[in-house]
């Protein structure tokens, strides 16, 4: 049996994986393109846990994801759209965080947090478009962070609109490498995450670019 203090340490530091052998290199994203707006909900009170988990409202990813997020947000350009953060890089013991406060019919919207997530790898991101036009977040089949199956991908109701924006969104990212998440029409993974460590550096740490 392994002794209560031992376990929680173990549970309370980010998981080792060994094959993760890249270096890390976080870069703000709005630092590359300050086009790429932010709405990071997680530095407020808007979010499923009604109180802020983060000091500051910024937004990371690991350099080639971070590169390919400015392309893509360029490519949506072109059709009168631009890209809203949400969320990027996601410190380990927010997820731990996440975890402990969601109900086990609801686990699936959220990482566990003894594997670690691709948030805490700096290579997934959370977001949604604004109107190029008009400046306003567009309306998509379901909310952010809602937790039910109309933030699915593959869900057929909502306006016909908000589908095929939701579409649009979803083609921008697999153009440039990144996988939508079959519970979040919102999140998206990059295909290098697999390189990179589980990491639980607070964003006070990273330096501006």
């Amino acid at each position: 049996m392994v002794p209560v203090l031992a376990l929680f340490v173990l549970l309370a530091q980010p998981p080792a994986d060994p094959n993760a052998t890249a270096a890390p290199d976080l870069v703000e994203l709005t630092a590359l393109d300050p086009g790429i707006r932010l709405d990071i909900r997680y530095a407020t009170a808007h979010n499923f846990l009604g109180r802020p988990v983060y000091a500051e409202a910024r937004a990371f990813l690991q350099r080639p994801a971070a590169e390919a997020l400015v392309r893509a947000h360029r490519w949506l350009k072109t059709k009168g759209y631009g890209i809203v953060v949400f969320d990027g890089y996601r410190p380990w013991s927010v997820t731990k965080l996440f975890w402990d406060a969601t109900p086990e019919d609801k686990k699936q919207f959220v990482a566990d947090p003894a594997k670690g997530s691709r948030h805490n790898r700096g290579c997934a991101v959370d977001l949604s478009l604004y109107d190029l036009r008009t400046g306003r977040t567009v309306q998509m089949p379901s909310e952010y962070d809602e937790m039910t199956e109309r933030a699915h991908p593959s869900y057929r109701g909502g306006s016909r609109r908000a589908r095929r924006l939701r579409d649009l969104l979803r083609r921008a990212m697999e153009r440039e490498g990144f996988a939508v998440y079959e519970h979040e029409w919102w999140h998206f993974d990059y295909k290098d995450w697999p390189r990179y460590p589980i990491l639980d550096i607070p964003f006070s740490s990273i330096p501006k670019n």
